[in-house]
């Protein structure tokens, strides 16, 4: 391993010496055969000696990190790993499903040990093959039938493919979740996303220091400007010819102009509910060829080529946490964008705003945890998935459950269309049928463009 140590360093040397992005080839310095994704870590780490303790220390890792919540007073644990959503609903009690794409191996259940670095995936986003594939259901360990030496001589930089893997099919499939991911991203034309056309790759945008990965999803948990991109990292204000519209950028995002419409390719879940699940059918298809019921999952609605919805956006979210009481009657917003027409800090964003309906505890008015995987989808008794699930997650269940009805906002950042498909001002404004505001809505009396509504 010494030799391969002073070959690693040789070529870290030529690089910074050229100034080339050529990369290392690791063909040669890979030797024998690996058994175990857990040993071509260990071989990894030979050479990059704190690529796993970085790892750790990033939120792809703990898929939870500290945060402030406005309405509330103290700081809060929230991620991927204990918040709720309207696709799949919680983490915890489905573990083997839901980290089988996490960036490690084997996190089964609660007891993961999130400290041994030998469990730390290089190989999902170093992967050149595209054949490195994770287990549906395994907690993050490989198929079976991948060659883990052939992948592991085969790592570069990741590529678009390899940030695919995992974001393209978060939601339980392609293009579920935010709807502006999928695999079209892949080899776009300009129509379909121009930064992608013109040949960037996700980190060009994402940019990563010692595998800190900038960006940060609505979706899940944010916090302002703690890790974001913006389109004013590349391009420097006034960007627009316009004088008219540059003096929308002060309130308008980039998004609102440029994204007039989402899930271009591979339609988008719009709707999910939960409460019809349990009867022996499937199907029928939707005109996407997409179904639109599923014994284990319930009724699905889906979107292509879809107008988002637009709302202010300050840079903070209200969000639901675990055990806060609610009233069933009214729809349940899971997280919601901040800001309104007088915040100096806000501007209008496009979402795709996903609804359903999910379980809760009629008892005590607050969300469920069910237990899913190996729970409801072997059983399917609610009742029994709901005391399963909620005593795993440490919350009280009283027996009774019922539906209700839930919100969720996903800001909109990909599929970008080239200028001359950006939205024109008659989209927004003026007389006719099918404009995209509602004044009211924003919190205006009617059109900004007439001097009579306009405070």
């Amino acid at each position: 391993m010494r030799t391969k140590k002073i070959i690693s360093v040789l070529a870290v040397l030529f690089l910074f010496a050229f100034g080339t992005k050529a990369q290392t080839d690791h063909a040669d310095l890979i030797e024998g055969t690996f058994k175990t994704p857990q040993e071509v870590t260990k071989a990894c780490l030979e050479c990059h000696e704190d690529a796993a303790k970085e790892v750790m220390k990033t939120v792809h890792w703990t898929w939870e990190k500290n945060v402030t919540i406005p309405s509330r007073k103290g700081v809060f644990k929230l991620g991927k790993k204990d918040v709720f959503n309207n696709y799949c609903i919680n983490l915890i009690s489905n573990w083997p499903r839901c980290t089988s794409c996490h960036p490690g191996y084997g996190w089964k259940d609660a007891t993961f040990d999130f400290s041994k670095e030998e469990n730390v995936d290089c190989l999902i986003c170093h992967d050149q093959t595209g054949k490195y594939k994770k287990n549906p259901a395994g907690a993050g360990m490989p198929k079976a039938d991948v060659d883990l030496t052939a992948v592991a001589k085969s790592v570069g930089k990741p590529n678009r493919a390899n940030c695919g893997a995992c974001h393209f099919y978060g939601g339980g499939g392609e293009n579920v979740k935010h709807g502006d991911l999928d695999h079209g991203l892949l080899n776009p034309d300009k129509n379909y996303d121009v930064h992608m056309a013109a040949g960037m790759l996700c980190t060009d945008c994402h940019k990563t220091y010692a595998h800190h990965i900038k960006g940060e999803s609505l979706g899940d948990v944010t916090e302002v400007d703690t890790n974001r991109v913006y389109c004013t990292d590349c391009h420097k204000m006034p960007v627009h010819k316009s004088k008219v519209l540059n003096k929308h950028t002060a309130k308008v995002a980039c998004q609102t102009c440029h994204i007039p419409y989402y899930a271009k390719g591979h339609p988008t879940k719009l709707y999910w509910d939960w409460s019809t699940a349990g009867k022996d059918s499937t199907g029928p298809k939707d005109k996407y060829g997409m179904l639109t019921y599923h014994k284990k999952k319930g009724s699905f609605k889906w979107g292509k080529n879809v107008v988002p919805e637009y709302a202010w956006y300050n840079g903070y979210e209200e969000r639901y946490v675990a055990g806060d009481t609610f009233d069933p009657a009214k729809e349940l917003l899971l997280n919601k964008p901040l800001g309104d027409a007088k915040d100096k800090n806000a501007k209008l964003y496009p979402f795709k705003v996903m609804r359903g309906k999910q379980i809760y505890d009629a008892g005590y008015n607050y969300l469920v945890v069910p237990h899913l995987w190996g729970g409801y989808w072997k059983h399917f008794d609610w009742g029994k998935a709901a005391e399963e699930g909620m005593k795993e997650a440490g919350l009280k269940y009283s027996g009774k459950y019922g539906f209700v009805k839930t919100k969720m906002y996903w800001k909109l950042n990909h599929m970008v269309a080239p200028k001359e498909q950006a939205l024109k001002c008659t989209a927004c404004h003026g007389k006719g049928k099918n404009k995209r505001i509602n004044w009211k809505a924003l919190g205006f009396k009617g059109d900004q463009m007439y001097k009579k509504y306009r405070d």
